[in-house]
């Protein structure tokens, strides 16, 4: 697995510092993005260079937080080649992997906690893309 691309704004600010902590506790490699504080600041700001870091694949998967998760889930599905996943339980992670082969998870920092991210970040990150019939579809997302 690639290195792993985080983007937050100050309200998901907090989880995206938890997010850390479970990534280098399962071993895996990170670039932060930012927002590097709870201090106001505009979610696109930091989607917009996740987005682009996983499109020209020098980040996979991603994870962005943000308060409710809509707005930097909005904002990150702006980009063609991202398909951001809004989880507030593992199981939609899983789903959101299994068939639509999700590469960035959005969580919303205002309504889960750590035990539940920690969930949800299990499952994402355990489960593989089905292809088959949802290969179909993913093909079908791109407007141009």
């Amino acid at each position: 697995m690639k290195t792993v691309g985080l983007a937050s704004d100050h309200a998901g600010y907090e989880l995206k510092e938890y997010v850390k902590t479970w990534l280098d506790a399962h071993g895996y490699a990170y670039k932060d993005f930012g927002t590097h504080s709870t201090d106001s600041c505009d979610y696109a700001d930091f989607a917009h260079p996740l987005a682009l870091a996983v499109e020209s694949g020098e980040c996979y998967p991603g994870v962005a937080v943000c308060g409710s998760g809509e707005g930097i889930g909005i904002t990150l599905n702006k980009h063609q080649g991202i398909r951001a996943a809004l989880c507030w339980i593992p199981e939609i992670a899983r789903l959101s992997r299994q068939h639509n082969d999700a590469n960035v998870l959005v969580m919303p920092g205002r309504f889960i906690d750590t035990e539940m991210a920690d969930k949800i970040l299990t499952e994402f990150f355990s489960t593989g893309f089905e292809g088959g019939r949802h290969q179909r579809r993913i093909e079908k997302i791109p407007c141009r």
